[in-house]
């Protein structure tokens, strides 16, 4: 039976940003994840040890009967939950969004999705880390945007290299520049607090907006919290946030605090989604929050996932080849691994039929770069597997990277 609709084909159909997604590639990743016959150190999940399944069973038998948990919700989310998030938020970052300025969404990735809808025509600039989440990148290039990649070191960002791309006249300016200031995906690295402020002072002279996603910021190890780019710019700052490393992912909920402009305009564009995000899940996490369970949640977190990364980075610095130099999280799920100086070069997609076969996964560093950088560079995460599996998994996979050093198999 034909594949095609008819007189046409399929590709005839589709938008002409479908010829460029790299969705397929985000799906495979996340197959691969779930494999049960590899070591998956591919997939950035929560461990579901994280999630509060008893005291959402509490909760579940005090808010179902209320009158809006099964019926449809205002589309900038329950009064509830934004009263007691606004006040988090107070006590977290030191200040409070207005009435105005939030807006509760069905996760982080609905938020992003709004914020490049609302703001992006095709050709349009955005500017991103390299590398950056591959999920913000699919967002950009379905919206046909031009994508400009700055790098990231060890302090993340580099500022003084987006301010020499913002320099250059020939071309209009970027109508956002998206951050993953804390623990980023997938280097892990932080953007310190000079970056911060420089970041900001670009951003207002340049009059671009800078996309904030705090998806791991309270998964900090170390007790250092830097401040928040929205605490700093509220006028220039979208921060887009999830609950899923902090509640559950399972109940799908985000925000976006942002300037009341914004709000408005991306709370019309979720009517145009889901209209609402589920009133069910708003009260469960509310009344969680107003229990005191969702800080204590966090804190569990940060114990648990300090533990894994410690576990992972005693495994690498036992068993990787000479050449692999790798990043050194203080919060987050994930760090960054780069290969150096192999002859021809070696490109980690084309390694990953071999790691596979080690019983291995990763993710390929190109994944998170808009351009066909990345080739010897891959992400591993030490969130879901547990702790004897982080070690056989590094210790697999160093035998993989050590067979593409010398272009031999280990026998």
């Amino acid at each position: 039976m034909s594949a095609d609709l008819g007189a046409r084909s399929w590709d005839q159909l589709f938008a002409r940003h479908v010829a460029g997604d790299t969705g397929d590639q985000i799906t495979a990743i996340l197959n691969q994840s779930g494999a049960t016959d590899a070591i998956a150190l591919s997939g950035g999940f929560p461990h579901p040890r994280t999630f509060p399944a008893d005291a959402l069973a509490e909760s579940f038998a005090r808010v179902v009967g209320q009158p809006a948990a099964l019926q449809y919700g205002p589309t900038q989310g329950l009064p509830g939950l934004r009263d007691w998030f606004a006040g988090w938020l107070d006590r977290n970052e030191g200040r409070r969004p207005a009435e105005d300025e939030l807006l509760v969404t069905s996760g982080g990735m609905e938020g992003l999705g709004l914020i490049t809808r609302s703001l992006l025509d095709p050709g349009d600039r955005v500017v991103v880390e390299g590398p950056t989440f591959f999920g913000a990148l699919v967002g950009f290039q379905r919206q046909l945007a031009r994508v400009d990649t700055v790098p990231v070191d060890a302090d993340g960002l580099d500022v003084a290299a987006l301010e020499h791309l913002l320099s250059d006249g020939s071309a209009p300016a970027p109508k956002l520049v998206y951050v993953i200031p804390d623990y980023q995906n997938p280097s892990g690295l932080s953007l310190s607090p000079e970056r911060r402020h420089a970041l900001v002072e670009l951003a207002r002279r340049h009059g671009m907006l800078i996309v904030e996603d705090v998806a791991y910021r309270e998964l900090g190890f170390d007790g250092e919290r830097h401040p928040s780019l929205w605490a700093l710019a509220p006028d220039v700052v979208a921060q887009v946030g999830t609950f899923a490393k902090t509640f559950t992912p399972g109940i799908r909920m985000g925000w976006v605090t942002a300037p009341a402009r914004l709000v408005a305009q991306l709370a019309r564009a979720k009517q145009n989604t889901d209209q609402c995000t589920g009133p069910l899940g708003q009260l469960l996490l509310e009344d969680y929050g107003r229990s005191g369970g969702f800080d204590e949640g966090i804190a569990f977190s940060r114990a648990f996932y300090r533990q894994r990364r410690d576990v992972m980075l005693d495994a690498l610095a036992e068993h990787l080849p000479e050449g692999v130099t790798y990043t050194r999280p203080h919060g987050g799920f994930f760090s960054w691994l780069t290969l150096h100086g192999r002859p021809g070069g070696v490109d980690t997609v084309a390694l990953q039929r071999r790691a596979l076969d080690a019983k291995v996964s990763y993710v390929p560093g190109r994944a998170f770069y808009a351009d066909e950088r990345g080739g010897d560079s891959l992400r591993l995460a030490f969130s879901r597997v547990p702790d004897e599996q982080i070690a056989e998994g590094v210790r697999n996979l160093a035998g993989v990277l050590a067979e593409a050093a010398t272009g031999h198999r280990a026998r």
